[in-house]
């Protein structure tokens, strides 16, 4: 009797465990998401002007920064924290002077974009980006190729300083 007793829980503990392994089997890959952005979003090249910028220094770029309805929207309003869904890029390029609009102006003051430096993304998703702050950050060369996660590692704690602004540095210019 002892025997069919420990056979028999032995049996529902087997089962119990192959059920648990069953039920959770799967749910790693549904709920651990990439950490950064991996896919550069289709269509970002229709979207509506943020803003723009010029970066000297290292780095002396110029940048544009577009949004997507939703984050399109949330600036319009002025709404904060940017609602899930808001995706924002700027597309930075390096800059050139302008050889033909400076022999309009009489002077070296036009200057225009060159090559294409990288473009970056920041994705809303407070649930799959909680550890950085509801965004995911993309950082992808001028060819579309991503960046290493060592780079992308440096996004969240370089935005983290704009908390009040829900990490986002730039403003609407309408």
């Amino acid at each position: 009797m002892k025997t069919k007793s420990a056979l028999a829980i032995a049996a529902a503990t087997l089962a119990s465990a192959v059920a648990y392994l069953v039920a959770t089997s799967g749910q790693a890959d549904e709920n651990s998401a990439p950490v950064y952005v991996t896919q550069i979003p289709a269509g970002y090249r229709d979207w509506k002007v943020v803003s723009v910028a010029h970066e000297e220094g290292k780095l002396n770029s110029l940048g544009i920064v577009l949004g997507n309805d939703i984050a399109i929207k949330a600036y319009r309003e002025g709404k904060l924290p940017f609602p899930d869904g808001a995706i924002i890029v700027a597309l930075h390029y390096s800059h050139v002077p302008s050889d033909e609009n400076n022999k309009v102006f009489g002077d070296k003051q036009s200057f225009v974009p060159g090559a294409p430096t990288n473009i970056q993304f920041e994705v809303k998703d407070s649930k799959k980006y909680a550890a950085t702050g509801g965004w995911g950050f993309g950082h992808f060369n001028a060819n579309g190729k991503p960046a290493d996660a060592a780079l992308l590692k440096t996004c969240f704690p370089c935005h983290e300083p704009a908390k009040a602004s829900d990490l986002i540095y730039t403003h609407y210019t309408p």
